[in-house]
């Protein structure tokens, strides 16, 4: 290799990587950001599928992108795609820490998706038509590697601000806008690098030959059996690996988020915070609201000098995995303003009109029995909680240095948990990322020393037994005794069998296609695939939210944990079709008769 072979290696490298540095902050932060933007609980089943729904929307936006921009690199060449793929991502990655409701929140998930599916196409095909023959499988295998290691950058970005959560800052601008912006910054600086690219000689030559009308041709794709074959098992291997990653080995982090929100839930539970504190505050706030709610939304300054806010969240509830206390608040918050006292029939009126607007703000009948069966296990248990308020002595309801103090330390317990599972959230996708590092090396080995098909089998059947075991049991403490050893054992495995097959996707798919409809049939392999695949996060969002309403002492953790199991069979699909493919180990990169 020479100098340029490296520049351009490291231009691929760095587009990619920071591309999936920005996939990862959304990743990490997908869920406290929907949390935020709805008003709900972290834990709250309708966040995880709302989750479910915006990396769906994602996943589409990348398949539309990956296909225009997959032909338009074939056309117009590699490199001006790659430069305008990585201003979109970074930009909509950016504006993403601007949004103020779901709605726009989605929108800029979806360009953002356009130009990750984008570059991918660009940068993989300007890498694999870059590189000599003898380099190009293990620079392939690379660039997955460095990817992989970016995102290990933005998991320590996010646990480093959990510390700083940890000590009081993001009072005022939550963690999770930060860190979108954030995504922007590094994009810039690939751009200008970028601009010194040059188009590969083998796109060059095909463009005289063939013009530009005939370059990226889809009906050409189609036409000829041969392209038309590899295609069709481009994609559907893509699809395995895709739902595998997206609909499966992501959301790991979310899953260890709960788990330690609960677990630093209950921790303040055995306490008897819920007695001393949730309890008593409910309770003074329901006695004189219009007195008591200011404290609680901004007119109160807490112990580092901000405006103390407190939300549903900033509550526990009396049993595992339940929040009444937070429900009560929303609903006191709502209606309690120019009350003087708020009495338990009025509390649970309000509670049932709140339902009934979710309900009737619902398209879907069946979204609306769930949520109608949810709401209703969620009174239940806000019924025990008001029995408690308004059975007990209220002597010290009007005590307003008890109330101030009772707020501040709700809000600091809140500020501490919230940073703990940043923390930990963060610590497992680092891992899985480290995992996959290794992973990728180990992947790309098998791939040039016993072929495409071998390692795609070794790994894919790791990925399913590795998937049913972490969502079973990691965070449970009863596979090791203590939930923090699971996340540092099985994270890493599990990133290290899922993610480490897209490093033979990068070098398997450009060795099936011709010069002038390779970056048009790569993105055809990912981005159909995507379109299939986005299914993925949503059947797992549907599947938590059928395992929540099946039972009703479920807890949405259990939910979560039965859904992603459920989601493994995808892998065992996988195996079928690397099978069904061309083995093309040793083969020089194709071309037409």
């Amino acid at each position: 290799m020479n100098r340029y072979h490296w520049f351009v290696f490291i231009v691929c490298s760095l587009g990619w990587g920071l591309d999936c540095f920005d996939q990862q902050i959304f990743n990490l932060m997908r869920n406290p950001a929907i949390a935020d933007l709805m008003g709900l609980d972290i834990t709250d089943p309708a966040v995880t599928t709302m989750g479910a729904y915006a990396t769906a929307l994602m996943l589409l936006g990348w398949g539309f992108g990956g296909i225009f921009f997959g032909v338009m690199a074939d056309k117009y060449g590699r490199a001006r795609m790659m430069i305008i793929t990585v201003i979109m991502y970074a930009g909509f990655t950016g504006l993403t820490g601007f949004a103020t409701s779901l709605t726009d929140f989605f929108i800029y998930r979806f360009f953002c998706g356009m130009g990750v599916g984008g570059f991918f196409a660009a940068g993989v095909t300007m890498l694999a038509e870059t590189m000599p023959d003898k380099a190009r499988p293990k620079t392939l295998g690379l660039l997955q590697v460095i990817a992989a290691g970016c995102n290990v950058m933005a998991c320590a970005l996010a646990a480093i601000c959990g510390v700083l959560e940890l000590m009081g800052f993001f009072q005022q601008f939550p963690l999770w806008r930060c860190l979108f912006i954030v995504g922007f910054i590094p994009a810039i600086l690939a751009y200008f690098i970028m601009k010194h690219l040059k188009e590969p000689d083998s796109w060059k030559k095909a463009i005289a030959e063939g013009g530009v009308k005939k370059a990226g041709s889809i009906p050409d794709l189609f036409r000829h059996p041969r392209w038309r074959y590899n295609v069709v098992i481009g994609m559907c291997l893509a699809t395995c690996g895709i739902i595998g990653l997206w609909g499966i080995g992501f959301f790991s982090g979310d899953l260890t988020r709960m788990a330690f929100r609960n677990i630093q839930n209950q921790v303040a539970r055995d306490q008897g915070d819920v007695e001393t504190k949730d309890l008593v505050l409910i309770q003074m706030l329901a006695s004189n609201p219009r007195e008591f709610l200011p404290l609680t939304q901004g007119d109160l300054q807490n112990q580092w000098g901000n405006p103390l806010r407190l939300t549903p969240h900033s509550f526990i509830g009396l049993a595992y995995g339940t929040n009444d206390a937070g429900a009560i608040y929303r609903v006191i918050a709502a209606i309690g303003r120019e009350a003087d006292s708020l009495d338990a029939e009025a509390i649970l009126a309000g509670f049932d009109a709140q339902t009934e607007e979710s309900i009737q703000r619902l398209r879907w009948q069946s979204a609306r029995d769930r949520t109608a069966a949810d709401r209703a296990r969620e009174r239940e248990g806000v019924q025990r909680f008001l029995e408690q308020i308004f059975s007990s002595d209220q002597d010290q309801q009007l005590d307003r240095a008890k109330f101030e103090e009772l707020a501040t330390e709700i809000e600091a317990r809140a500020t501490a948990i919230r940073g703990h599972v940043t923390i930990w959230g963060s610590i497992a996708l680092l891992l899985f990322n480290l995992g996959a590092v290794i992973g990728t090396l180990v992947i790309t080995v098998v791939a040039e020393r016993w072929g495409r098909r071998l390692a795609f089998t070794i790994f894919f059947i790791a990925s399913f037994f590795m998937t049913i075991l972490v969502f079973m049991k990691m965070g449970t403490g009863t596979l090791f005794g203590n939930p923090i050893t699971e996340v540092l054992v099985l994270t890493p495995i599990l990133g290290f069998c899922i993610l480490s097959i897209f490093g033979v996707y990068a070098i398997y798919f450009p060795e099936l296609f011709p010069t002038r409809l390779r970056s048009t049939a790569i993105s055809f392999c990912y981005n159909i695939a995507r379109f299939a695949a986005a299914m993925g996060p949503a059947a797992l969002g549907i599947l938590t939210a059928f395992y929540a309403g099946l039972w009703a002492d479920i807890s949405s953790v259990d939910a979560v944990r039965y859904a992603g199991a459920t989601m493994a069979v995808t892998f065992i699909l996988g195996i079928l079709f690397a099978w069904m493919g061309p083995e093309t180990k040793g083969q020089p990169l194709p071309e037409e008769d």
